[in-house]
């Protein structure tokens, strides 16, 4: 194996699944894959997907770039949509499971997104972004990955591991719901199955855990702006002192899908600016 920086991060010739691919973290998670030479396939629901499509397919050219738009909600239509994608695709090298929906109807900042007053739905909704959609994107993409010696990526969440701290939202109209952590815990749980059943396949399964990455593009009216007094919450939280970019991001994931963590499998890696440590 080649030693030089160029040679272990490089992703040339690989092509790459995004689910979420035009959100807040999923639009630079796939750019770190484009900028550095995989072809990458991002799946959406949004409206803006064909547009990021667009913008990617003018800087990187249109064989490196396709786009596959889906409501993940749709079950039937999710299952039509990566068959087809198995079937247009040899082989899939990299599997980036970004997609999570963050709004009213998963209990993000709203009256009813709290232990006491979140509904099934909320609960199965966010469930779905930890559980279903992941484990559809490996039972039909499976083969693909396992004929790649491929690697899966799973962004989960520091809350994967720690609570939302009370304090934290006392007195503010943010929420962060219950069954956003119990997704991403179950997506942990999850990445670490893969690891050790498809291991022996030559397929790595790992988790990427975001610490206080503010998103103000999908906050909706309650979205943070710089000096919302919440924001110097989280800033105070780490041990940086500040909170997260989202190309804070693109050294986890190079690490993760490239040659550079080639003996790496099973593992969670946070990227939260100290948050977890204290």
């Amino acid at each position: 194996m080649s030693l030089h920086r160029d040679d272990l991060f490089s992703l040339d010739g690989r092509t790459a699944v995004v689910t979420g691919a035009n959100g807040f973290l999923g639009r630079t998670l796939s750019e770190v894959l484009l900028v550095n030479g995989a072809r990458v396939v991002a799946i959406g629901r949004s409206d803006s997907l064909e547009d990021v499509g667009a913008d990617w397919t003018a800087r990187f050219g249109a064989d490196r770039v396709g786009t596959v738009r889906v409501d993940l909600h749709d079950a039937a239509a999710l299952d039509a949509a990566l068959r087809e994608l198995a079937a247009r695709e040899e082989r899939v090298d990299v599997l980036v499971n970004n997609a999570h929906e963050m709004g009213p109807a998963t209990g993000f900042n709203v009256p009813e997104g709290t232990l006491e007053d979140a509904g099934e739905d909320q609960w199965l909704r966010n469930l779905a972004g930890g559980t279903l959609w992941p484990a559809a994107t490996l039972r039909l993409l499976g083969d693909r990955l396992k004929q790649a010696h491929g690697s899966i990526v799973n962004v989960a969440s520091m809350y994967a591991v720690v609570a939302p701290s009370p304090q934290l939202y006392e007195g503010m109209a943010f929420r962060n719901p219950p069954g956003y952590s119990a997704a991403k815990a179950a997506m942990l749980a999850l990445t670490r199955y893969a690891a050790a059943w498809w291991g022996p396949h030559g397929v790595r399964a790992n988790a990427i855990l975001p610490g206080p990455f503010s998103n103000t593009q999908t906050a909706g009216p309650n979205a943070v702006a710089s000096e919302d007094p919440f924001l110097d919450r989280l800033r105070a939280r780490t041990a940086l002192g500040r909170v997260g970019t989202p190309p804070e991001l693109a050294g986890a994931l190079l690490l993760l899908a490239s040659d550079a963590g080639s003996f790496m499998t099973g593992h969670a890696l946070v990227v939260d600016g100290g948050w977890t440590i204290t």
